[in-house]
């Protein structure tokens, strides 16, 4: 069920799968993509459960935008309240995984388990991320587009469907300049390796062989510096699991769901 929340000053576009009780899932988008790119992981997930997809400020149809890590989780937080939604299974895919790791230590009522997909405590350089918006500035989103998407998409997925990796590339080159730009600046400044040490609840971690963006070397020591998390490498995969493999990421997702109870 689609909905648009006006939280903090802001109109939030939400979708929202009511289950029976069972534990919440949340999912938390990457950067330049809204909660579309979930939609073929949807069959695969438990029918009982409570599903949150939302698109972050400067998003999708979500209005605003953010240049902090802190204030996207905040936009959760009061998403979740709103929707009286606790100690979720929240699964959060790069720019996603910086919010989930916001969100769990700043609410861990919040959130019951994390997936951490290709992603980490810090992504990039913030030289790095410098470059992207001055380049941004310069060229546009939708000059910029095509090479984002070879960074987002494995060679083999591109070469076996390119409809689908134009149709995705349209995607992220509407994304709302203002707002992807301000992403990259929040990316630019977090570094969430102190909440690390403090996490508390189960955590999977996963990686693709092909991820150019967030190297499996990079997400390994991601798995490493979380107590007692787990780590899965999906072969032949790049940056966006759930556009390359859905099914596979809806058997962890599920898996994990089903562990935590």
């Amino acid at each position: 069920m689609r909905r648009f929340l006006r939280l903090r000053g802001k109109v939030l576009h939400t979708d929202l799968r009511p289950g029976d009780g069972a534990r919440p899932i949340v999912f938390l988008n990457s950067l330049g993509t809204d909660l579309r790119i979930w939609d073929a992981v949807m069959p695969g997930l438990p029918v009982d459960a409570t599903i949150l997809r939302h698109d972050k400020c400067g998003h999708g149809l979500s209005s605003g935008q953010s240049d902090s890590i802190a204030d996207f989780a905040q936009d959760l937080v009061k998403t979740m309240d709103h929707l009286a939604l606790s100690d979720a299974l929240v699964v959060g895919l790069s720019i996603g995984g910086l919010i989930a790791l916001q969100l769990a230590d700043t609410r861990p009522d919040l959130v019951g388990g994390l997936i951490l997909s290709n992603t980490s405590y810090r992504i990039g350089s913030a030289e790095m991320w410098q470059r992207r918006i001055d380049d941004l500035d310069i060229q546009g989103l939708t000059s910029m587009s095509a090479g984002v998407i070879e960074r987002w998409l494995s060679p083999g997925f591109r070469d076996a469907h390119p409809v689908d990796t134009e149709g995705w590339r349209m995607m992220l080159a509407r994304t709302p300049q203002a707002g992807y730009r301000a992403a990259c600046a929040a990316i630019r400044d977090a570094d969430l390796a102190a909440a690390l040490p403090r996490l508390s609840c189960p955590v999977l971690c996963i990686t693709g062989s092909d991820d150019t963006v967030t190297l499996p070397s990079i997400v390994a020591d991601l798995a490493r510096r979380i107590p007692g998390a787990d780590l899965v490498t999906l072969e032949g995969v790049g940056h966006l699991p759930c556009l390359e493999v859905p099914d596979r990421v809806a058997e962890l997702v599920s898996g994990m769901h089903g562990l935590l109870g």
